[in-house]
């Protein structure tokens, strides 16, 4: 069929500068917003500034890349760290730590994505899709080892670990790995 072909692969190289790209992108965000120069993007990635504009034509795409790159590596490591073991309500602490990390390391993303730029639009949707039955598997898991009290709901403890960490970054005093803790420390069956 002539109108149903794929896409066609990225070479090797180009997957490398793309993954180096979304790597050197997030931690430019996290140091200095979303709004960081794109040339020191590229610097950070050991790449032209043409290549950004080859991989992503704008900084929306861009943000948006990094977006999905973070929501997928978290993704992937639900299954892999309940594999890894050594119980599953380890398992679940350390995804959980992952995901304070997703939370607290976006920097300036929360005022990007209540633009009116349609790029932004299903990002939400697209996390809720993606890490929602990973967490859902990791408390089903340690419920079923008898090691948290069973029916968590996975969004409703999402939304709570996303909350405790609002505050990350604005007060010094205030640590939002603790406090995740705590709450993850009250999921233990009694």
């Amino acid at each position: 069929m002539a109108g149903s072909q794929a896409a066609p692969k990225k070479r090797a190289d180009a997957r490398r500068n793309e993954k180096a790209l979304l790597d050197a992108a997030a931690a430019a965000f996290v140091a200095s917003g979303v709004d960081v120069p794109v040339r020191e993007i590229a610097a950070r990635a050991g790449v032209g500034v043409g290549t950004i504009y080859r991989h992503f034509p704008t900084r929306a795409d861009l943000i948006v890349a990094v977006y999905r790159h973070q929501v997928e590596a978290c993704a992937a490591a639900g299954p892999d760290l309940l594999a890894a073991g050594p119980t599953p309500y380890d398992a679940l602490a350390n995804w959980i730590n992952l995901f304070v990390d997703f939370l607290v390391t976006k920097h300036g993303l929360a005022e990007a994505m209540q633009s009116e730029d349609a790029s932004f639009q299903s990002l939400h949707a697209y996390f809720i899709d993606r890490l929602v039955p990973v967490c859902a598997r990791l408390l089903e898991a340690a419920a079923d080892a008898g090691q948290i009290e069973p029916g968590m709901d996975a969004l409703s403890f999402m939304r709570g670990v996303g909350n405790l960490c609002v505050g990350a970054g604005k007060e010094g005093a205030y640590d939002a790995r603790r406090m995740v803790a705590l709450l993850i420390a009250g999921l233990r069956e009694r």
